[in-house]
């Protein structure tokens, strides 16, 4: 799935968050639990309320402290919602306290993993435009509960939907003046203006803070420099929109999420079977002049770039009866040329080949499971005979000490999963679907 994020009225973190949930309503449920497990007290309330204007319907992601209605087009400002200047200045936490918070909390790995990932890129931004060292950051609107919760809904979404890419339409710059803990500041805020370094932007003649250093945290981690839709054929499957609290002058404050899955010709001919297809690019080179510790650094910052789905490497004999690493990249080809770059900068090559080719898939889904009170991610692949296999992720289990516990965690995680998977799939049977 990919996701595409349309900023007509700007991006802040709850506008994000709500756009997601008027797209993706059945992860309602599951951002409300993740949120009461933070036990942040009654001012972490939350609640999706309908919203609409005279273009759109969709929805607000209201904390307890938001008293706005549906109907009504402005309120009392969120700390982080989308330029308002009266918002408070209540909310003074360190950069390293909230850290701590969220790494003791008990919130899925993939969700803390994201939240901290997120709130990194804005103390990193904080840190330079003040300039401090980022461990002495202290947040102030962004540390108001409000929006360490938005950012901990947005992260459990991200985490739900593993979308295969994200993708915006240039961000609004904005423009004026806003009232902040640090005084009047010009829009975008000094933070958000360092995030959105490198990611496209638009001025359209509307003022205001457009753009939170929230949302711009969001635009930065998600989308990167540089990313497009692309030209593959795909079709829309669902579509969001999230509401801020302000009223701009001719323009809806909204953030519209679209949500776009591969259409191909297999697909439609044969409907929504267990084998699915993709596109890949596919690089290899060899290199014979660094050392392996070097290069098994520099191909993992290839195997994390967007879009990658694989790297591997095998030892061949090259010219001159060298030894040498052969490398191969599977990536999407739209991003080719990011991969192409990557390689060049992260080995000794001084040249490369790359070829567009077709593969087919399996389907697969991750299933969360408890074992001795620890959250497992389990894959569960299905094939053309129904659900082929079960597999734990390693990561879940790589604190624990000994091989016998890990592969024991691991075995029991994977078996629990399959079985609720087949319980799950009889259930639906049973139930006509």
């Amino acid at each position: 799935m990919d996701i595409h994020l349309d900023p007509l009225g700007g991006w802040s973190g709850d506008m994000f968050v709500a756009a997601l949930l008027d797209a993706f309503p059945e992860y309602w449920p599951r951002v409300q639990s993740t949120i009461a497990s933070l036990n942040l007290g009654a001012e972490a309330e939350c609640r999706l309320a309908p919203h609409r204007d005279d273009a759109f319907t969709g929805s607000r992601f209201l904390v307890a402290g938001d008293t706005t209605a549906s109907e009504q087009p402005a309120g009392r400002q969120r700390a982080d919602s989308h330029g308002d200047p009266s918002h408070p200045h209540d909310g003074h936490r360190a950069w390293a306290d909230i850290r701590a918070e969220l790494n003791r909390s008990g919130l899925d790995v993939d969700v803390k993993k994201h939240a901290v990932a997120i709130f990194e890129l804005l103390a990193e931004a904080e840190a330079k435009v003040h300039g401090v060292e980022v461990e002495s950051v202290t947040f102030h609107e962004v540390g108001a509960v409000d929006s360490i919760i938005d950012i901990v809904a947005a992260a459990q979404l991200i985490s739900l939907i593993r979308a295969d890419r994200w993708t915006s339409a240039p961000l609004p710059i904005g423009s004026g003046r806003i009232n902040t803990a640090h005084g009047v500041l010009p829009a975008p805020a000094p933070a958000a203006a360092l995030l959105m370094l490198g990611l496209p932007v638009i001025d359209d003649g509307v003022p205001g803070e457009r753009v939170t250093p929230t949302g711009a945290a969001l635009a930065r981690y998600l989308i990167g420099p540089g990313a497009r839709l692309g030209g593959r054929i795909r079709q829309l499957s669902r579509s969001g929109v999230g509401f801020g609290a302000r009223t701009l002058p001719g323009v809806s404050n909204c953030l519209r999420v679209l949500a776009f899955e591969e259409a191909t010709a297999e697909a439609r001919a044969t409907g929504a079977g267990p084998i699915g297809r993709r596109q890949l690019a596919v690089v290899t080179f060899e290199v014979d002049d660094q050392c392996p510790e070097d290069l098994a650094a520099g191909l993992d910052h290839v195997r994390a770039l967007q879009g990658v789905f694989d790297v591997t490497q095998s030892a061949v004999v090259g010219k001159k009866g060298r030894m040498a690493a052969h490398v191969q990249v599977l990536a999407s080809p739209l991003e080719l040329e990011n991969v192409i770059v990557a390689c060049f900068e992260e080995t000794t090559t001084i040249g490369l080949r790359y070829q567009l080719t077709e593969g087919a898939i399996l389907r697969r889904r991750l299933e969360t499971v408890e074992i001795e009170g620890e959250k497992l991610q389990v894959k569960i692949v299905d094939g053309p005979g129904g659900v082929r296999s079960g597999k734990a992720e390693a990561a879940d289990v790589a604190s624990h000490r000994g091989r016998v516990v890990r592969a024991r965690l691991r075995s029991e995680a994977a078996a629990r999963a399959l079985d609720r998977s087949g319980r799950n799939r009889n259930g639906a049977d049973d139930a006509g679907e």
